[in-house]
């Protein structure tokens, strides 16, 4: 049965991701001389869920993302009663990890929410001037692999134990691929976060961070039970 802890777990684990993750583009990336650049951001995207994963995993799942919630679900992992509050949940958290992040940035000289605060685009605001086709499918495809990875290193027939450490580095490799292509999302709560500071194109792109990693994530909730016979494996 769900309680209110859950949620509030959930809420905690994406201001995490989001300000963890974030926070390293925003504060961290091009940070004069000693910059730490898209492997850094990427680094700091997988260790933000490897983290929380130990901390909150025991008690919410570490979902983080409400694609990852409807890929369980779709994969009759999740309850779809609990749905809601865990994404309504995740979105607040990430909302909240932004504001705490614009407040910090902020505080700087010089800044400027025109520099993209971490937001996610395609076309002139992708980061490598990727179109809106490219980022569709680096979106779907992306997610669809993350959501396989977190099913399979998450099956009851895989090491127990080590599914965090697949699952954060699995974030990892996916922001080193797709960082250029829209400054990855997989996850429509982290892009809402930013967006919402952003305005105006940011919140203009945002229902393709939506509709792509659902997408991939409603994929990967059909094939992994298929492929890996699931069902006659419990």
């Amino acid at each position: 049965m769900l309680s209110m802890k859950q949620p509030a777990a959930e809420f905690i684990g994406t201001f995490w991701l989001v300000f963890g993750g974030c926070g390293s583009a925003v504060l961290a990336a091009a940070f004069p001389q000693l910059g730490i650049g898209f492997v850094g951001v990427a680094l700091a995207f997988g260790l933000t869920v490897l983290t929380m994963a130990y901390a909150i995993g025991h008690i919410s799942g570490c979902h983080l993302n409400p694609a990852v919630s409807i890929g369980l679900c779709v994969a009759k992992r999740f309850p779809a009663a609990s749905l809601l509050p865990y994404i309504l949940a995740q979105v607040l958290g990430a909302l909240a990890g932004a504001g705490v992040l614009y407040l910090i940035a902020s505080g700087k000289a010089g800044f400027d929410l025109g520099g993209g605060f971490a937001s996610n685009g395609y076309g002139e605001h992708s980061p490598g001037g990727y179109s809106l086709l490219s980022g569709l499918v680096a979106e779907v495809v992306l997610t669809f692999a993350f959501l396989v990875i977190i099913l399979g290193s998450t099956d009851k027939r895989a090491p127990q134990g080590f599914a965090p450490i697949a699952i954060g580095l699995g974030l990892t490799l996916i922001h080193l691929i797709g960082i250029p292509v829209t400054n990855v999302s997989v996850n429509p709560a982290r892009s809402t976060g930013p967006a919402l500071f952003v305005g105006s194109w940011a919140l203009s792109q945002l229902w393709l961070f939506w509709l792509a990693p659902i997408l991939g994530a409603i994929l990967a909730g059909v094939i992994y039970p298929w492929v890996s016979d699931e069902k006659q494996a419990r």
